[in-house]
């Protein structure tokens, strides 16, 4: 009888073979387009994503150059945005505090993308809705049938679904190796990684 660790593990090889490559590379194209014009980066994510924000943030600004930000990192602002305006309009408000503009970008981190008839991630929904007003490209990598930020995005990869009870474990994994893939794309990378470097 085969393990549920070979069985995770033989969906995991399923759905790299489904992964829209093209679609990944549009994404690294469209990023690369916004850091040589300027723009600047926001990482929205919410729960584990929002911990895939905190880290990607890191690896955008240090292997690749571009000045980037996510909502999630400052939690004395976060906490009193959300006492304030709400969970749902906390990211939008805090990206109207940051001057998002034409020329900057979001990138979205996230299992179903948002959905406000579901009243799922209302606050990601609200924040795309922003994007689109001011002019600034959308990004993501989500899950399921990609919700709201694949129907906004300008470039979206969608983590394949192989089976159905283990969603979010599979795309948040996934959202992990792909912006990984990302700072590590030729057309993003300026910067050698630590390990890479050392003779």
């Amino acid at each position: 009888m085969q393990t549920f660790t070979q069985t995770f593990l033989d969906e995991s090889v399923e759905l790299i073979k489904r992964i829209d490559t093209q679609a990944v590379e549009k994404v690294a194209e469209g990023l690369a387009a916004v850091r040589a014009g300027g723009g600047r980066l926001f990482i929205l994510g919410v729960g584990g994503s929002a911990g895939h924000a905190s880290h990607a943030v890191n690896d955008f600004r240090k292997i690749c150059g571009f000045e980037a930000y996510a909502p999630t990192d400052n939690v004395s602002e976060l906490t009193a945005r959300v006492n304030d305006e709400g969970w749902d309009g906390c990211f939008a408000e805090w990206l109207k505090g940051s001057r998002l503009r034409a020329g900057d970008a979001l990138l979205v981190f996230s299992v179903g993308g948002g959905n406000r008839e579901k009243n799922v991630s209302v606050n990601l929904v609200r924040s795309l809705e922003l994007a689109k007003e001011v002019g600034a490209k959308i990004f993501g990598i989500v899950g399921r049938d990609g919700g709201f930020t694949k129907q906004t995005a300008d470039a979206c990869v969608l983590v394949p679904v192989v089976h159905e009870s283990r969603i979010t474990p599979h795309t948040e994994g996934f959202c992990a190796v792909l912006w990984h893939l990302l700072v590590s794309h030729p057309a993003l990378a300026k910067t050698q990684t630590k390990w890479e470097s050392v003779k």
